[in-house]
């Protein structure tokens, strides 16, 4: 714990649905849900306006349409996203070399460590001049928590939202703290906030008092004792500049449950191709590749090999995640695929052998998978034409051909397009043949809508515009 408020924590306001609404003049003060769009799609993020009417984060997207039926419902896009985290973290490396993201649109800040602030004066205005660069680099807010400690800077984002700023003196921490819900301290979420519940416990104070034995019988040592020091304000734990990987994946879920084979493989080693350049583009390789298969019946199954070295060949993974596919019974029905990599490391494994050893060893691995499969589901939790050959890449060249083509050109609502003669603007929908698209751009009136064929050859995908600095 820290005697002056030097830890600083930046969550961005409604992150991915405040992007939209920057970059889409017609959608600035009205309801915007980002999220899957599908019968089974969550809500990523909702925009204030949204949260009125009650849409939340991790809400399923049937639910939000029935509180909200005329907020625009919009596809995530991720390298938008990414782009302006990008902006936003090397302001945070401005500050301090010691900055710990969370998320896209979250992280802890050092102040101490980058010599920016020593007290209370000092680090209100350092955080009010990273809300002010914030702003002015890409057009959007950030809420800004000072306090001793991580967890104290986290609860103070939180009550500084949106668009704001509250620092917490050292030494308040108790007072805070106390009245508030258990589910405010991090670790308690809503299964262990309903244990406390059951125990007579619901606040912060309410745990203080009743001692660190007797949150160590209900909840185990290590938990128990954690809460305890926590429900005191103590919270001793450093930013951390570097947090390392521990794995890699992808997974999609499927608006209607897949049943054919050729097809459910073929979606495999999409997803395989999908989580190889993820693990390219974070600098890594990994020995471990790991399936997850849920079922029609909501029963999650997940497989895993181990290669003999760590591995970022396409052909590679997706020959493993196709010989653990073959240990999975599917005919039911699968509604989410997932493939993943573990056991990450900085390098790549260059030992050809050892790779095509994966490919030699497929079949026994396979085997064995079948064998030790248990009998209940588990409830969750391009290479070149040599290695290609070395895995056993054939069999993917006789699948592909098989693979399901689609009919029509697939425009997802609130993605970027561009047109040959009205320029720039986003999809607000399509079906039947038609899409409809507003043309505007960020800092320009509401714009003018218009409906195309979905194959019209003046209409292509377009790429995200930046929301300062044009014109």
């Amino acid at each position: 714990m820290r005697a002056a408020p030097t830890i600083l924590h930046l969550d961005m306001d409604a992150f991915f649905a405040a992007a939209e609404q920057a970059s889409k003049p017609s959608l600035r003060g009205k309801p915007v849900v980002v999220g899957g769009l599908g019968p089974r799609g969550v809500v990523a993020t909702a925009s204030y306006e949204a949260r009125r009417f009650g849409v939340h984060s991790a809400m399923p997207m049937g639910q939000a349409r029935r509180l909200a039926p005329n907020a625009a419902y919009l596809v995530p896009r991720f390298s938008f996203y990414r782009s302006i985290s990008e902006q936003v973290m090397e302001l945070l490396g401005r500050l301090s070399p010691l900055v710990e993201p969370l998320s896209l649109d979250e992280a802890f800040v050092d102040l101490e460590a980058g010599g920016v602030a020593d007290d209370s004066a000092s680090a209100r205005a350092a955080g009010e001049r990273l809300r002010v660069d914030i702003l002015a680099t890409t057009g959007l807010t950030g809420s800004v928590g000072l306090a001793g400690s991580k967890m104290i800077a986290k609860i103070a984002s939180e009550e500084a939202k949106p668009d704001g700023l509250v620092l917490i003196e050292p030494g308040t921490e108790r007072e805070l703290l106390a009245p508030r819900s258990v589910r405010i301290l991090p670790g308690v979420g809503p299964a262990t906030g309903e244990h406390l519940r059951r125990a007579g416990m619901t606040t912060v104070s309410d745990l203080a008092e009743a001692g660190e034995d007797e949150l160590v019988r209900l909840l185990g040592r290590a938990h128990g004792a954690s809460l305890y020091l926590m429900a005191q304000g103590y919270d001793d734990r450093p930013v951390v500049a570097e947090r390392d990987a521990k794995s890699v994946s992808v997974e999609d879920t499927f608006d209607i449950d897949l049943h054919d084979r050729v097809r459910i493989r073929f979606e495999v080693e999409r997803l395989a191709e999908r989580c190889v350049g993820r693990l390219r583009a974070s600098g890594h390789s990994g020995r471990t590749i790991v399936l997850k298969v849920r079922r029609f019946d909501f029963s999650t199954l997940t497989r895993s090999e181990t290669l003999r070295g760590p591995t970022d060949d396409p052909s590679v993974v997706r020959e493993a995640a196709g010989r653990l596919l073959e240990a999975v019974d599917t005919t039911g029905g699968v509604r989410l695929l997932g493939v993943g990599v573990s056991g990450l490391a900085d390098y790549t494994q260059e030992d050809l052998f050892a790779q095509a050893g994966a490919g030699a060893e497929g079949a026994a691995a396979s085997d064995s998978a079948s064998a030790s499969a248990p009998t209940s589901a588990s409830v969750e939790g391009a290479g070149g034409d040599a290695a290609a050959a070395a895995t056993g890449a054939s069999a993917v060249a006789s699948v592909a051909p098989e693979a399901p083509e689609p009919v029509e050109r697939h425009w997802a609502p609130g993605h970027d397009v561009r047109h040959a003669v009205y320029g720039a603007g986003w999809v607000q929908g399509s079906g039947v043949g038609r899409v409809t698209v507003r043309f505007e751009e960020p800092g320009s009136e509401p714009g003018r809508v218009r409906t195309f064929a979905v194959d019209d050859p003046e209409l292509e995908p377009g790429e995200a515009l930046p929301l300062v600095g044009r014109g």
